[in-house]
C-alpha cells in the first residue's frame, strides 16, 4: 500500500538525512522541524534579537508581542480559553519539577501520589523524590494485559490519601491512549489533583483540555515539531494559583529590597530569568504550520501508517509488540536477539530508530526486558521509509537469528 506524506517536502531535514542514507523513524524522541519553524528563528536573530517584557524600544516590544503570541497559540491547540494559564518552561521535565517543588507545602506525611507504571522518567523521579523529601507514600497503578492502565485496580488504589494523580496521556514506549475520563474522574472524587503528561499524546492534533478537565497538563515543544528546549506548563486559574515560586530572579519579581520580596503570579511569576525566547517564537510558527494543515487528512495518514507498521512487524517470525499501540510507534522484542545487536545492526544500514529503555527502566523491569526497539512515526514518514526499514530488519533478522 502507497502512503506518500504530502508534508515530507516542508521538512528539509528529511531530504538531508536521505541524501545521508538516513531513514528517521525516532519522532518520538524528537521530531524533524518545518521550514516555517527555521524561518522563524532566522527572522528573529536575523532582525534583532532582544529580551522580552523588559524594554522599551521597538526590537523588545516586537519579541514581547512575538513571545505573548505563542502564548495564545498554546491556548487555543490546547483549548483552555485564557492564555494566562500558560506558562512556558525549558521543557517538559523542568515544568515536572516546577510542580513537583511548588506543590510540596500541600503534602503532608503519609499521605499519596498516585503514578502509573508506565510512565516516563520525567513523570516518575520528580515525585519519587518528593515523596522521599516529604515521607509520602508513592503508588504505582498496575497495567492491564493490553498496556493500559487498570482502571478497576486504580478505584481501590485512590483513596482518601491520595493527594494527586500524575499519569500519561499517550505511553511513549506502548504507544495507547490511557483511559484519562475514567483516572481523572476517580481522583477528582478523592479530591486530589490531576497532572497530565501530554508529550506523546499532543502531537496528535489539537486538545480539548477543558473537556479533560486535569489540572496540569505537560508538553515538549521539540516533539510537537518545535524547537527544544521550550516546555509547557498548563495549570488552571485555581491550580496554579496553590504553586509557591521554585526559581527565583529577574522577571519573576514584582518588588524586592535587600532582604524581603513580593513575585508576580502565574505565568509571569514562573518564568524566571530569561526565557527561551526564540524557541518560544518558533513553537508559535510550528503551531501555525500545523494550523494550516487538514487534521484529517493528517490523521488518517498516520493511522494508515500505524497499521503497516503493525502488520509488517507482527509478520515477522519471533517478533513481539509491547502493548497495543494504537498510533504512531510500536516497541518490540525479537526472540532470542538482543535489542542492542539488532539496533546496530540497522543502524549500520541507515534506520534511524530508538533501542534501550526508553527513559521508563521500571517499565521495562516489570516487563521481564532489558531493552526494546522503538519505531516512531510523524507526518514526514511515508510507506516508502516503511519499506526500508523492514528490507534493513529482514537482513538483520537473517544474520541473527
Amino acid at each position: 500500500m502507497l502512503l506518500p506524506s504530502p508534508w515530507r517536502a516542508d521538512f528539509p531535514a528529511i531530504a538531508a538525512l536521505q541524501r545521508q542514507g538516513q531513514t528517521y523513524l525516532d519522532s518520538a524522541a524528537t521530531a524533524q522541524k518545518p521550514q516555517a519553524l527555521i524561518d522563524a528563528l532566522t527572522h528573529y536573530y536575523a532582525n534583532g534579537a532582544a529580551n522580552v517584557h523588559r524594554a522599551q524600544h521597538l526590537p523588545g516590544a516586537l519579541a514581547t508581542q512575538a513571545f505573548e503570541d505563542t502564548r495564545h497559540k498554546v491556548s487555543q491547540w490546547l483549548n483552555v480559553g485564557s492564555s494566562g494559564q500558560i506558562v512556558f518552561t525549558h521543557g517538559a521535565t523542568s515544568a515536572f519539577n516546577l510542580l513537583a517543588y511548588g506543590l510540596e507545602h500541600v503534602f503532608e506525611p503519609d499521605d499519596e501520589i498516585v503514578i502509573s507504571a508506565l510512565e516516563h522518567h520525567a513523570n516518575l523521579l520528580p515525585w519519587q523524590q518528593l515523596a522521599l523529601r516529604r515521607g509520602l507514600k508513592l503508588v504505582v497503578l498496575p497495567l492491564t494485559e493490553t498496556g493500559l492502565i487498570d482502571v478497576e485496580a486504580a478505584a481501590c488504589l485512590i483513596g482518601p490519601r491520595t493527594r494527586l494523580l500524575a499519569v500519561s496521556q499517550l505511553s511513549n514506549v506502548l504507544g495507547a491512549w490511557q483511559p484519562l475520563t475514567e483516572l481523572l474522574a476517580q481522583a477528582r472524587a478523592q479530591g486530589a489533583m490531576t497532572v497530565v503528561d501530554g508529550a506523546q499524546g499532543v502531537v496528535h492534533g489539537g486538545q480539548d483540555l477543558q473537556a479533560l478537565g486535569c489540572d496540569f497538563y505537560v508538553f515538549s515543544s521539540h516533539k510537537l515539531y518545535g524547537p527544544d528546549g521550550v516546555g509547557v506548563l498548563y495549570g488552571r486559574h485555581q491550580a496554579l494559583a496553590t504553586l509557591r515560586h521554585w526559581q527565583f530572579g529577574g522577571e519573576m519579581v514584582l518588588q524586592t529590597n535587600y532582604y524581603e520580596a513580593t513575585f508576580r503570579p502565574a505565568p509571569l511569576g514562573f518564568e524566571a530569568g530569561t526565557p527561551p525566547i526564540a524557541g518560544v517564537i518558533g513553537l508559535g510558527a510550528s503551531l501555525d504550520y500545523l494550523n494550516s494543515l487538514d487534521p484529517l487528512a493528517v490523521a488518517k495518514h498516520e493511522a494508515g501508517l500505524h497499521q503497516a507498521l503493525r502488520e509488517g512487524l507482527l509478520a515477522r517470525e519471533g517478533v513481539q509488540l509491547l502493548g497495543s499501540p494504537e498510533l504512531a510507534l510500536a516497541s518490540f522484542v525479537v526472540d532470542g536477539i538482543h535489542n542492542a545487536d539488532l539496533a546496530h545492526l540497522l543502524t549500520e544500514q541507515g534506520i534511524a530508530v530508538r533501542a534501550g529503555h526508553h527513559c521508563a527502566i521500571p517499565l521495562l523491569k516489570s516487563l521481564g526486558l532489558a531493552g526494546a526497539i522503538r519505531v516512531s512515526l510523524g507526518m514526514y514518514n511515508d510507506s516508502d521509509d516503511l519499506e526500508r526499514f523492514f528490507n534493513a530488519l529482514d537482513q538483520a533478522l537473517e544474520l541473527l537469528q
